[in-house]
């Protein structure tokens, strides 16, 4: 049977390769007709069988037509509401200071957040010296990281004179700082292990001295001992545990623009003066802009979505969703420049912190995987170092571990919208934990039809999901703290 099959596909494969003969010859017959024939076999540019890819005039057009749009939409909104921008409003957003307070409790908050990293490095010290118990000294970094991470929402809650904005730097803050102290405490761990298992290795391991070495392998142990001696002068250079538990090595790694900690970080010779001014002036400029389009642009547009999105007018609040879509994508795209590429490169200049590579062409990602691998690198390498790879090891599945890491994401991702509004839902964690079937779905598009329809979910899931969980949020808020009776006075706004 399997001989008649091979015998069927060369007689199919001759066919094919006589047919491309045929046609060949075909051609070189019709160029010698005195026709001047100009027909051949050829596809479309704009069909998938044609393998072209150069699309530089669209790109520019789409540019020139969203540039013509935006421009039609500014002057719409200040025809509509005038200047919104207020310069006043943003000494409230520096110092978290509400309209109406006089105190300043984000900055208390901040302050105070001094206290959980100073009791995280005395017991990372009493732990090295073996003052307490291997099981004593993790309980108190668990109960040292839960009191990090609910302080916020306890204080937040129940302490009034948060503004939105000092409430949301405060949680930000408090998240870093918990992924931060959880690399810090557990590769502090791995150190200690390996220098407990070397200890024990060395009661029952002699090593062979150099000068017993036979006398014709001189020139390889000379080899050998400069080898060693580098080696023995680079660890000299290099911090080793314990050595590392002091105050600046801890505070170094807090403002480093990254969430895992090394014993020793790469470091760069110098301070480019002139990159460091460039990125100070695109962190100044660019949070200008991100605070000139919230109050001019999106605020007006939160608003006016509030009694089309109550009432479930699906037309009216399509088209609201849509016109929040454009200021709110603007402003996440210049958030992602800002804080991913001036404001870390900054911290890394100044620190000489020479691992740049805080983000991937996210940008070409044909599927939600893809995506959420390459746009913040600093928190995906710190999900695989920290928590997919010990599950795995652990011995739980690829998937079990990928769901958790997406489940911790989700947490944080409501923690940092449902505290700062007071306002506890689940819609942030249910769009994070929602990007799981999205991935497949993605994946099926991109699988099925081609990476560019998956590249276009994915922009899609970016353009629409956001503006999409901002209405149900704002929605919500209003509901919570003025009550149903006073959406009609804000659907006037």
């Amino acid at each position: 049977m399997s001989g008649e099959q091979d015998g069927i596909r060369y007689r199919r494969a001759q066919s094919v390769t006589r047919a491309e003969e045929i046609q060949a010859v075909e051609q070189k017959v019709r160029k010698s007709q005195p026709d001047r024939p100009i027909h051949k076999p050829r596809d479309s540019l704009l069909s998938w069988a044609s393998g072209f890819e150069n699309f530089t005039g669209f790109v520019n057009w789409a540019f020139l037509l969203l540039s013509m749009g935006g421009l039609r939409l500014l002057l719409e909104n200040f025809i509509k509401y005038g200047i919104r921008v207020d310069p006043v409003q943003w000494f409230y957003i520096l110092t978290g200071q509400d309209e109406q307070g006089t105190e300043h409790p984000s900055i208390v908050l901040i302050l105070y957040s001094v206290v959980p990293i100073i009791f995280c490095l005395l017991t990372e010290k009493a732990l090295a010296v073996e003052i307490i118990p291997k099981v004593m000294g993790m309980m108190m970094h668990v109960i040292n990281l839960l009191v990090l991470i609910f302080l916020p929402m306890v204080v937040i809650h129940y302490k009034e004179g948060f503004s939105l904005i000092g409430a949301s730097t405060v949680t930000a803050l408090y998240s870093i700082l918990f992924l931060k102290l959880w690399s810090y405490v557990q590769v502090n761990l791995w150190c200690r292990t390996a220098r407990q298992n070397s200890n024990n290795k060395s009661l029952r391991r002699q090593s062979l001295s150099y000068n017993n070495l036979p006398k014709e392998d001189d020139n390889k142990s000379l080899h050998h001992r400069d080898s060693k001696d580098d080696l023995n002068n680079t660890e000299k250079l290099l911090v080793q545990y314990p050595d590392n538990l002091n105050l600046k090595d801890l505070f170094y790694f807090l403002f480093a623009p990254t969430l895992c900690y090394e014993l020793n970080f790469p470091r760069t010779g110098r301070i480019r003066k002139r990159f460091l001014l460039k990125r100070i002036f695109e962190v100044l400029a660019g949070t200008q802009l991100i605070l000139c389009v919230f109050q001019q642009y999106m605020i007006p547009s939160v608003k006016n979505s509030l009694i089309p999105f109550s009432n479930m007018d699906i037309t009216l609040a399509s088209e609201r969703l849509l016109k929040l879509a454009i200021p709110n994508h603007l402003a996440w795209l210049c958030f992602f420049y800002i804080n991913f590429h001036s404001w870390f490169n900054l911290l890394g200049e100044v620190l000489q912190f020479a691992d740049r590579n805080f983000y991937g062409d996210w940008w070409n990602a044909n599927n939600i995987d893809t995506f959420w691998r390459t746009w913040n690198l600093p928190v995906h390498r710190w999900a695989l170092r920290h928590l997919y790879f010990p599950l795995v090891n652990m011995g739980y599945g690829k998937n079990i571990a990928g769901t958790t890491v997406f489940f911790i994401s989700a947490f944080f991702h409501e923690y940092m919208v449902s505290v700062p509004l007071k306002t506890y839902k689940i819609w942030a964690f249910m769009g994070m934990m929602g990007q799981i079937p999205l991935s497949h779905f993605s994946k099926f598009m991109e699988r099925n039809y081609g990476p560019r329809w998956g590249n276009i979910v994915v922009w899609a899931s970016l353009i629409i999901g956001q503006p999409m969980c901002i209405m149900m949020y704002y929605h919500d808020y209003v509901v919570t703290h003025y009550g149903q009776s006073l959406l009609e006075d804000y659907g006037h706004v």
